[in-house]
C-alpha cells in the first residue's frame, strides 16, 4: 500500500489528466490516489486525438509509476468525474477526499461543490503548477511586461546579484524577429508510441467516435522521463538558434526551432520553474545566446502566467467578449484547409494533421484572419480548444478572444494584432506561389489579408486613432484617396460574403 508508516485507509487524493506531477501536493505516502477517465469530458467537444491520447496514455503511465512508487492507486473509467468519484468512494470507504484546485473554471466550480455532492469532507489544495500560484504579484499587473519583470526578480532567473536584468536589459525581443533563413533545422526527439499507447489509440477510437484528426502516428512525450528527454532535446539542439526565428514561418517546417512543451507543461510532466531553468543553465553554459534564452524564458515564465493570471481575473465573462461586434461564422475551410491562401491553408492542414502550430501561426495567420474578418470570438475560441494538443481554456480563451481577436477591450493586451500581407511576406515564405498577389489591394487577384486589413482600418478608423500603439498603421489610410477608400470598402464586402469561397 504504501513506502511510509503513515496510513490513510479512507483518504484518497483525486489527480486530474491535467495535473500528472509527481509534485503534485495531494501525493502524500500512504494516500490512495484516483485518476477518471471521463467519458463526458472526453466528448465534450470534438477534440484532436492527439490530444486525446496523450492525456489518458500520461494518466495510465502516471498511474503505473505511481503504482511502483508504493501508492495504491485506483485508475477507472467512468460516465463522468462525479459518477467516478461516487464509485471510488463506494469501494474504498472514503470519507476524506484531496484535490488540487483545477486550472479550468468549469472543473474548479464543481470542485466547489463536491463535498455537498459526495457527502464526505473535500479538501482543495492550491495550484502549484503555476509560478503566479506560488509568487502571487502584489496587486493586477496592468501590462505583461511588468508582470514578466516581478515573474523574473521572484524567480531569480537572468538576475544578477545586484538585482538588474542579465546584458542589462528585461526584453531582447528586437533581436528576435529574423526570417527564417534556410539553416538546417534539427528534428525533435519523437517517442514512438508502446504497447500501453496503442491500446489507448484503439480505445478512444471507440470512446470517442467524433474526435477529429488522427492518432495513428503518435508519438509525443507521455512520460515524466520522456517528458525531461524531449527538454533536453530542445535545449541541446534547437534552443540557440530558437531566439532569431521565434516569428518565423516556413511551408516546410512545422516547429523550425521551436519546443513543442507546451503540451507537456500543461499536463504537469514539466515543471515551468525546471523548463525555464534550464535555458537558463543552457546560457551559463554557452550552449545558448542571451536573446534566445531570453525569449524562451519570456514565454515561460511571463506570458504563459500572465495568461493564466488574466484567465482567472476576467473569467466567466470572457468567453463572450466581444468589442469588435465580430457576428460572421467561421468560414468552413477552417475544418479543411482547402482555401486558396496558401498561409491559411499551410496552418490550417498543419493544425488538423499534427494538433499543433507554433504561437506566430496561431497570432499573426489564424487570429489575424479571423479578427479582420470579422469572425464571432467564441467560435474562433471553440475552433483552437478543439484543434490543439495544448488546449486548455485558461490558455486558449485568453490568448484567443483576449490577444488573438482584441475582444475583451484590451484587457489582455494594449493593441489589435493586425496585420496584411506584406507582415506575413517578411516573416514566411507562404506568399511564394500563392494565387493571390501579396502586393494588390484590390482586383481579381488581391490577397484578402490585404483587402480586409484595410478595410478594417477603415471602418475602425475612430477606434484606432485614439489606440497611440496603432497611429502609424492608421496614418497609413491618409495615402488612401477617397476613390481608394470606396473600392477597398466595396471589394471587401463582397469578400465577407463569401467566405467560404476564398
Amino acid at each position: 500500500m504504501s513506502g511510509s508508516d503513515t496510513s490513510y485507509p479512507q483518504e484518497s487524493v483525486w489527480i486530474l489528466g491535467d495535473q500528472l506531477s509527481s509534485r503534485h501536493p495531494g501525493l502524500i505516502p500512504g494516500r490512495r490516489v484516483v485518476l477518471i477517465e471521463s467519458l463526458a469530458r472526453l466528448n465534450q467537444r470534438r477534440y484532436h486525438r492527439r490530444k486525446l491520447v496523450l492525456i489518458v496514455s500520461a494518466m495510465r503511465h502516471f498511474a503505473n509509476e505511481l503504482h511502483a512508487a508504493g501508492y495504491e492507486v485506483d485508475i477507472r473509467s467512468a460516465p463522468d468525474f462525479l459518477q467516478g468519484l461516487r464509485d471510488h468512494i463506494v469501494q474504498f470507504d472514503v470519507r476524506h477526499l484531496v484535490c488540487m484546485a483545477a486550472a479550468e473554471y468549469n472543473t474548479r466550480q464543481f470542485q466547489q461543490h463536491l463535498a455537498a455532492e459526495l457527502g464526505i469532507a473535500v479538501t482543495i489544495l492550491p495550484n502549484t503548477l503555476f509560478l503566479v500560484e506560488r509568487y502571487p504579484p502584489s496587486r493586477s499587473p496592468a501590462l505583461m511586461e511588468p508582470f514578466y519583470r516581478a515573474m523574473r526578480r521572484q524567480t531569480g532567473l537572468l538576475i544578477e546579484p545586484n538585482g538588474e536584468p542579465t546584458g542589462g536589459v528585461w526584453n531582447l525581443d528586437r533581436e528576435n524577429r529574423r526570417r527564417y533563413d534556410g539553416r538546417p533545422v534539427p528534428q525533435p526527439l519523437r517517442f514512438p508510441a508502446n504497447e500501453m499507447t496503442r491500446q489507448v489509440i484503439d480505445d478512444l477510437s471507440h470512446r470517442c467516435p467524433e474526435a477529429i484528426g488522427s492518432a495513428d502516428t503518435f508519438d509525443l512525450p507521455v512520460t515524466r522521463a520522456q517528458a525531461l528527454a524531449a527538454l533536453e532535446d530542445f535545449i541541446t539542439h534547437r534552443l540557440a538558434d530558437f531566439g532569431p526565428f521565434e516569428d518565423a514561418m516556413s511551408a516546410d517546417h512545422d516547429l523550425l526551432f521551436h519546443s513543442q512543451l507546451s503540451p507537456l507543461l500543461n499536463i504537469g510532466l514539466l515543471d515551468p520553474l525546471e523548463t525555464a531553468s534550464a535555458a537558463v543553465n543552457a546560457y551559463h553554459r554557452g550552449l545558448a545566446p542571451l536573446s534566445s534564452v531570453e525569449g524562451f524564458v519570456r514565454q515561460i515564465i511571463g506570458w504563459r502566467e500572465y495568461i493564466y493570471y488574466r484567465y482567472w481575473e476576467l473569467m466567466p465573462a470572457l468567453l463572450e467578449a466581444n468589442a469588435w461586434q465580430a457576428e460572421r461564422p467561421l468560414p468552413t475551410w477552417y475544418w479543411s484547409g482547402e482555401t486558396r491562401m496558401r498561409c491559411m491553408s499551410c496552418v490550417i492542414r498543419r493544425v488538423l494533421r499534427s494538433g499543433y502550430c507554433h504561437h506566430i501561426e496561431r497570432l499573426m495567420i489564424l487570429c489575424n484572419f479571423a479578427l479582420l474578418a470579422g469572425i464571432k470570438p467564441r467560435a474562433v475560441n471553440d475552433w483552437f480548444l478543439e484543434c490543439y494538443v495544448d488546449a486548455y481554456e485558461w490558455v486558449v480563451t485568453p490568448n484567443v478572444i483576449g490577444m488573438g481577436l482584441h475582444a475583451d477591450g484590451g484587457r489582455t493586451a494594449t493593441k489589435p494584432y493586425i496585420a496584411s500581407a506584406a507582415y506575413i511576406d517578411k516573416m514566411s515564405d507562404y506568399c511564394r506561389g500563392c494565387v493571390y498577389d501579396r502586393k494588390a489591394r484590390v482586383g481579381p487577384r488581391a490577397c484578402p489579408f490585404n483587402t480586409l486589413y484595410w478595410h478594417f482600418l477603415i471602418v475602425h478608423e475612430a477606434t484606432l486613432r485614439a489606440n497611440p500603439r496603432l497611429g502609424p498603421a492608421v496614418l497609413g489610410l491618409q495615402r488612401l484617396t477617397h476613390t481608394e477608400r470606396q473600392e477597398i470598402v466595396r471589394q471587401a464586402q463582397e469578400l465577407l460574403q463569401r467566405l467560404d469561397t476564398l
